[in-house]
């Protein structure tokens, strides 16, 4: 029986670390706070939606958006390292910044793009990931994106049973995560947790979403 025990929790830590987004690199990589700023023609929004890889790679694949960067929003602490936000004591939750021609596509429908991707319903979990650091956040710069977030969320409501736990927060800082989580997927595509987490979920979205994908991303 004390085998059998030790085996199940040694199969129950090998599974977490294979299907897990958490990662045992160490070093800033690169850590780094972002200006606030939209470029010349563009604009910026940011969402947290469990693990940064798998949110990354959904928003970019939405017409409109030119880029999205993964990194930390929600939390107190300065300069946040992968490792620290791991410790779930910093307030942090996986993020990405959203770069995209407000002519192509608006907030509004990224607010869809956010709550068709994840499940905004289980608090501090996305799939396989636990903890605060995984939560889900709907981030807004002005009162109009606040009020269109907000709308967004009771809209989604009617397709949930149970109640949406999505936080709805200003944006007040941003920081670009180390250099190895950006497009992740794309530069790790045959790790486990990419295939049976990432992967599985970026096809279910396209699935599901009724918005524009960008040409090479078929349904």
């Amino acid at each position: 029986m004390e085998l059998h025990t030790r085996f199940s929790v040694a199969a129950a830590v090998l599974c977490c670390l294979l299907f897990s987004c958490r990662q045992d690199n160490t070093g800033d990589g690169g850590v780094r706070k972002i200006d606030l700023v939209s470029p010349p023609g563009r604009a910026i929004a940011a969402f947290a939606s469990g693990c940064f890889w798998c949110s990354e790679h959904i928003f970019e694949a939405v017409a409109g958006v030119d880029s999205a960067v993964s990194g930390y929003a929600g939390g107190t602490a300065a300069n946040p390292t992968y490792e620290l936000v791991n410790t779930e004591t910093t307030g942090h939750a996986e993020s990405v910044l959203v770069f995209y021609d407000p002519q192509t596509v608006t907030y509004e429908e990224l607010t869809r793009v956010f709550f068709t991707s994840h499940d905004p319903t289980t608090p501090n979990r996305q799939g396989p990931d636990v903890g605060s650091s995984y939560r889900s956040i709907l981030f807004y710069q002005s009162d109009d994106e606040s009020a269109i977030a907000e709308n967004s969320k009771e809209e989604f409501q009617r397709s949930f049973a149970d109640p949406i736990v999505t936080e709805i927060s200003r944006l007040r800082e941003f920081y670009r995560a180390e250099e190895y989580h950006q497009e992740y997927i794309r530069h790790n595509p045959e790790t486990p947790y990419v295939v049976h987490v990432s992967l599985p979920r970026f096809e279910k979205f396209k699935r599901t979403y009724r918005g524009k994908l960008k040409d090479d991303q078929a349904r």
